[in-house]
């Protein structure tokens, strides 16, 4: 160390350079870092999906869930294993321990099922994962200005023409631009050839629809014929057949019988109609088309929703005049204002710990020197943060903002001991190497405890791990940062002006003219800088004046208050002792939640209507919710979507047309109480509609579960119908809990055809062709596809209007079109309305109901104290147990993990301390601090209201780090004036008086430095201000109580005998 402290000083110019490569390679970085919201989150998920077209719930649990669940149940790092089986499809979700390598995971799952047989109607099991980043950056809708009165064939035509243009030409150009990875389009009327047959005519010509259908699939085709060569030309071969209208599709010969064509026309109508809707969207009320852009996994949220933005303005200048493009959603406008918030607090942060330090020093060159280790310990910062892949989001800046206090107490340290050798008569260089090497040691192990600190944090599980990964490196790479800047810049700065100005070695000969003229530009800048530094005298006099006064006093009266506590000990350990046992007293009344909610201006509300009600009646529900909403003035924006959407992404979610979500987005600086008097006003109007289960969410990025559920498990599902009924009648008379759901509702109501095999197998007819037939005739069979405008669009040959027919059409179906004796389905089969479970959900191979629930008032942690009660009063059947889940029980292992992750780091610093100081009893002492801290830490979130969160809980963490340092700088004095041959009494009260200042100074940089982010202003803010609001509040009351309460400690618990040596010299340089 004494080695790069000589070359800092010696070598100046290679510091600059050095310095300066690090400056401009940062700057690069900071360019190429890519900027998000929040940390690369990896989910350690994976969904098996599996389909099997008509089974009810019961046979798909059977059938596919089981032997899955019991397959991938035996794979490496499984934690839980949840399923979903509905109507035709199974959701097995496998989730895995946080760290997992889920490349891997994926291979063994998919080894597990490539060797499970499964029934061969079944689809391969699709592996789909659960990515946040898949969400898209941008909705836009697609809308008509005006929503006039029409009739339905002219809204059917604005419906078609809207989808036409959204895919067509605006996906297009949206999927163009760099960075987009998909855009998909949803809502609208989706094209498509419906022919219609008469199964009367049919079975009068003997014809089946299966026969319709695959004349019309070999009628519509061209296929190339190869190459015909004649003389020195060639040739291709082609037989152009294709239909290219629909009146070509009626024309169409379908069949001869008695030697006469029969044409498509007389057995079927033929129409240009659309598909069955999955969803409708509106916008403003109005019906709309959305296109929903997904970006390519590396992109720059920012930037590609900022290029998106740019062709939208493109694309609006060239679009009818009654239709609008609307922006729906812009993920980048949140995270471009909550990483500005961010970089905001971090400036305003590092202006304050100057200003503190002028006040302080009163001496621009000591404040300009030390101030310079800010910028240059953050601009490096972003090289380490781009080669660790790191990305700018709230979190990792949230880090630098943080560290910009603790960045110049290094540098305070080695300063101030730098000015002590100069008073002490030594020279500039001497005095910059001695009193660099003195403190480097001292130096290296305060900012050891500082990061040791986070090391621990690896250890945390769950979200939490993964959330606070980046501000734990960033905040490693910058104090990592400032220790190099402490140890070399620091000392060479302080150096300069060893030499003549105007010297070019020593040799005596007076300087050149060019050697002049630079040195008159120089002091002509110097004037410059001159009046520039007497107009900041004049800004900063009040806050500089006000710095002084407040040390003055604390000096004035420190050294009294000292010397009466070590001469009551006693009085002063037990007032810290009652102090600490009240203040703890106040821990549960805090509250606590496992993260706060952003709070962005919008949120949206889930409707769930009972199974089996159409996407009409649904989109009336949310219709209905709409208006409600749009009296309201905080509203600026509302948009729905009625049905399952078109989704990208692969989290198993209720979809189904009886779902539907409204979401709505406030004016611009519309608050918290804003949103929950919007959510109110709507909660009153969805009271008012019978059978609608609701629930409202905010942006939730950090957590899938709702935040508070109960998980009832057993395995008859008529037990678990009545106990989940049971508890959610308790839960809703209590006012504690709103947006009461429960995943077991009444049944799906079904259409059950139960065949008599007796009475099928006399007219020689099969149970399953008769089934197929039955297929056939509803669902009806994709017979070709129609080109039109280089677009393909579906041919769906059926005989049941799905949308206007009734189960006494179904009874009429025609089994047996080919045979001369027609027979209808209720001939040989039962046909009748029943209901079947609408989904049967499972955790750890158990059948379970869960009910979720909102919290109209008051943390997490009294409400699921107060679920647990209400679930422990429930009188729950042989066979049948309960528990509280959902965001509490994340909560609940988040907690766990930080507890053994704050010891860890308790237990680091120690190390670190023992080995800096050889001393088992002086750390020990020296660790005292870190109750003290919590004391000043649970006053702060008590005072300001914040509840305990993981957020919150980190800053403890980190404060353990950060207040032994004041400690360390007091009891390391002690120590070194003791070795000098002073008596015990009289250097705990030398060394106080003596380090009173920089103890100060240290504190007040990094409290003050915090002081923006801890104001709560901004975007994002809420997951950063507990965090702050903790460190302050530890660290001001740490610092006042271990002014007094440490030196007690120390004099009661130090036995060691000094040995002063024989040219004993007092030293007062500590770091």
């Amino acid at each position: 160390m004494r080695r790069l402290i000589e070359i800092a000083t010696e070598r100046r110019v290679t510091i600059v350079m050095l310095m300066v490569a690090i400056v401009l390679f940062g700057m690069v970085s900071l360019s190429r870092l890519k900027l998000n919201l929040l940390p690369d989150i990896s989910y350690p998920t994976i969904t098996v999906r599996t389909e099997l077209t008509g089974a009810a719930p019961v046979e798909i649990e059977n059938l596919l869930t089981k032997p899955i669940e019991e397959a991938v149940g035996v794979v490496r790092n499984v934690r839980l294993v949840r399923s979903v089986s509905r109507s035709g499809q199974s959701d097995v979700t496998i989730e895995f321990l946080w760290g997992t390598d889920m490349d891997i995971a994926g291979v063994d799952v998919r080894e597990k099922l490539d060797v499970l047989v499964l029934p061969l109607e079944a689809e391969r099991p699709l592996l789909l994962r659960f990515d946040p980043s898949s969400e898209p950056i941008v909705r836009l809708g697609l809308l008509y200005k005006t929503d006039a009165n029409h009739s339905e064939e002219a809204r059917e035509a604005r419906l078609k023409s809207l989808r036409r243009l959204a895919e067509d030409r605006i996906k297009t150009d949206l999927e163009a631009e760099e960075g987009t990875a998909a855009v998909k389009v949803s809502g609208g009327l989706e094209d498509e050839i419906q022919i219609r047959v008469d199964q009367q005519k049919l079975s009068q010509l003997g014809l089946s629809i299966g026969q319709i259908a695959a004349r019309i699939r070999a009628e519509n085709v061209n296929l190339s014929g190869g190459r015909l060569e004649e003389g020195d030309q060639r040739f291709l071969v082609r037989t152009l057949n294709e239909f290219r209208s629909v009146d070509e599709f009626r024309d169409a010969i379908v069949a001869y019988v008695a030697e006469r064509p029969v044409y498509l026309r007389d057995v079927a109508t033929v129409e240009r109609g659309h598909k069955e809707r999955e969803a409708i969207t509106r916008v403003k009320g109005r019906e709309s088309v959305e296109l929903a852009v997904y970006k390519e996994g590396d992109a720059n949220t920012v930037q590609v929703a900022r290029r998106i933005g740019q062709r939208v303005e493109a694309i609006r200048a060239s679009l009818p005049e009654d239709i609008e493009l609307v922006e729906i959603y812009d993920q980048s406008t949140f995270i471009a204002s909550a990483v500005n918030d961010v970089r905001t607090a971090a400036v305003l942060g590092g202006l304050i710990a100057i200003l503190v330090l002028y006040g302080f020093l009163r001496d621009s060159r000591a404040t300009t020197i030390v101030g310079i280790a800010i910028p240059v310990s953050v601009i490096g910062t972003f090289l380490l943060m781009y080669t660790n892949d790191i990305s700018l989001n709230i979190m990792s800046l949230g880090g630098i903002a943080l560290a910009v206090g603790m960045l110049v107490d290094n540098s305070i340290v080695v300063l101030e001991n730098i000015v002590r050798k100069k008073e002490q008569g030594q020279g500039i260089v001497d005095a910059a190497k001695n009193g660099t090497t003195e403190v480097g040691a001292a130096v290296v192990a305060a900012t050891l405890t500082t990061i040791a600190v986070f090391f621990p944090m690896v250890f945390i599980s769950g979200i939490a791990g993964q959330l606070f990964r980046d501000q734990a490196l960033t905040v490693t790479f910058a104090l990592g940062f400032s220790l190099l800047v402490a140890l070399t810049l620091i000392p060479m700065l302080a150096s300069l002006g060893a030499r003549s100005r105007y010297d070019d070695g020593g040799d005596g000969k007076p300087a050149g003219v060019m050697t002049r003229a630079v040195a008159f530009v120089v002091r002509l800048f110097g004037f410059v800088f001159l009046g520039i530094r007497k107009l900041f005298w004049i800004i900063l006099w009040v806050p500089t004046w006000l710095l002084q006064r407040l040390y003055s006093v604390v000096a004035a009266i420190y050294p009294g208050m000292l010397r009466w506590s070590l001469e009551h000990r006693g009085v002063v350990v037990a007032a810290a002792a009652v102090i600490f046992v009240l203040t703890m007293s106040l821990v549960p009344r805090l509250g606590t939640e496992l993260i706060p909610q952003f709070s962005q201006g919008e949120f949206s509300v889930d409707l769930r209507l009972a199974p089996g009600a159409p996407l009409a009646e649904t989109d009336r529900a949310i219709q209905a919710t709409q208006r409600a909403a749009a009296g309201i003035d905080d509203v600026e924006l509302d948009y729905s979507v009625a049905g399952s959407g078109n989704r990208l992404d692969a989290n198993p979610v209720d979809a189904g047309d009886n779902t539907g979500t409204l979401n709505i987005t406030l004016k611009s600086g519309s608050g918290r109480d804003a949103e929950n008097r919007t959510m109110d006003a709507m909660r009153a109007e969805l009271a008012r509609l019978p059978g609608v289960q609701y629930e409202f969410a905010r942006p939730a990025l950090l957590s899938f579960a709702s935040p508070l559920q109960i998980e009832i498990s057993g395995y008859d599902l008529d037990s678990l119908a009545r106990m989940s009924q049971l508890v959610v009648a308790s839960l809703s008379t209590s006012d504690r809990f709103t947006d009461i759901k429960t995943t077991v509702e009444r049944g799906n109501p079904e259409i059950q055809i139960v065949f008599d095999q007796e009475r099928a197998a006399k007219l020689g007819l099969a149970v399953r062709d008769i089934a197929d037939r039955v297929v056939a005739n509803v669902r009806g069979e994709l017979a070709t596809r129609y080109t039109w405008r280089d677009k393909k669009i579906d041919v769906l040959v059926r005989s049941v209007d799905t949308r206007r027919s009734s189960i006494d059409e179904i009874r009429r179906l025609i089994v047996n079109p080919t045979s001369e004796r027609p027979v209808t389905l209720d001939a040989v089969a039962d046909v009748s309305v029943s209901q079947g479970p609408a989904e049967i959900r499972r955790v750890a191979q158990e059948r379970v109901a869960i009910i979720t629930a909102n919290i109209a008032y008051g943390d997490l942690g009294a409400a699921a104290a107060a679920a647990g009660e209400i679930v422990s009063r429930a009188p729950l059947p042989d066979g049948v147990t309960a528990m509280v889940s959902g965001q509490s029980e994340e909560m609940q292992q988040s907690f766990e993990s930080m507890q053994f992750a704050l010891l860890l780091a308790v237990f680091l610093v120690y190390l670190v301390m023992a080995s800096q100081f050889e001393s088992l009893i002086h750390p020990f002492v020296i660790l005292f601090t870190i109750p003290l801290a919590l004391v000043g830490a649970v006053l702060a979130l008590f005072i300001t209201g914040t509840t305990v969160n993981i957020v919150a809980f980190i800053g403890v963490i980190m404060l353990a780090g950060i207040v032994v340092n004041n400690a360390i700088v007091l009891v390391d004095l002690i120590n070194q004036l003791r070795a000098q041959g002073m008596e015990r009494y009289g250097a705990i009260v030398e060394a106080g008086s003596a380090r009173l200042r920089p103890i100060l100074m240290t504190s007040l940089t990094t409290a003050l430095g915090l002081l923006p982010m801890a104001m709560g202003f901004g975007e994002g803010s809420e997951v950063r201000t507990p965090m702050a609001i903790t460190v302050i509040g530890g660290l001001i009351v740490s610092t006042l109580l271990t002014l007094l309460v440490i030196p007690v400690v120390y004099s009661l618990l130090d036995r060691k005998r000094w040995t002063a040596p024989a040219n004993a010299r007092i030293a007062t340089t500590t770091p």
